[in-house]
């Protein structure tokens, strides 16, 4: 007798624990990339008993939801009536699913959001900052001896890449320039986001 998708689970454990493994596996594959976890693996390992159809209706079934909480960065309460909406459903998923889900995003919501955040930088991003303020001793014009110059580095990266360098020699007028700069960029950012 075939079960309906998401009734039962692998042999030898029971459909919530089943269902956790699922979820870890969904997020291994469409939020950290993880090529050693595949679709054929967890319905091998842990849904061995449904047909594929059964599976595959499984498997989408929580992907959307997953999308649906993740897109949404939902909190706990918006999570609740999120689920309990979906149990309502006709075709919807069961109270003991809404309960595995709940517990799933309750331990995986930060890395998955983090991963998420990580993904869409598409610019480097500055990892370090430092400075330091020398008396320039060489210069072609002698009026540009013995002024101070703000040695600036940054280190720019994105996710795990290599990093990059950029060194900048700031006098005076260009380091006052740059507070100016700074500064709008801050009351932009104020401006937007309603804090004083």
């Amino acid at each position: 007798m075939a079960m309906a998708a998401g009734d039962g689970a692998g042999q030898g454990q029971g459909e919530g624990e089943a269902l956790a493994a699922l979820l870890g596996g969904l997020a291994q594959i469409t939020y950290f990339h993880n090529p050693a976890v595949t679709e054929q693996q967890l319905k091998a390992e842990l849904y061995n008993h449904l047909s594929q159809h059964e599976f595959t209706l499984l498997l989408e079934k929580m992907t959307g939801i997953l999308r649906s909480i993740t897109s949404a960065d939902m909190d706990f309460n918006q999570l609740e009536a999120f689920l309990t909406a979906q149990t309502k459903k006709q075709k919807g998923i069961t109270p003991d699913q809404a309960v595995v889900l709940t517990k799933f995003w309750k331990s995986h919501k930060d890395k998955i959001r983090e991963c998420l955040i990580n993904q869409s930088k598409w610019e480097n991003c500055l990892r370090k900052f430092s400075w330091r303020v020398d008396l320039k001793t060489q210069s072609r014009h002698l009026d540009q001896i013995n002024t101070p110059v703000a040695l600036v580095e940054l280190e720019l990266g994105k996710n795990d890449q290599e990093t990059e360098f950029l060194c900048l020699e700031l006098n005076e007028n260009k380091v006052n320039q740059l507070l100016k700069k700074l500064t709008e960029i801050e009351e932009s950012i104020t401006a937007l986001s309603g804090t004083n």
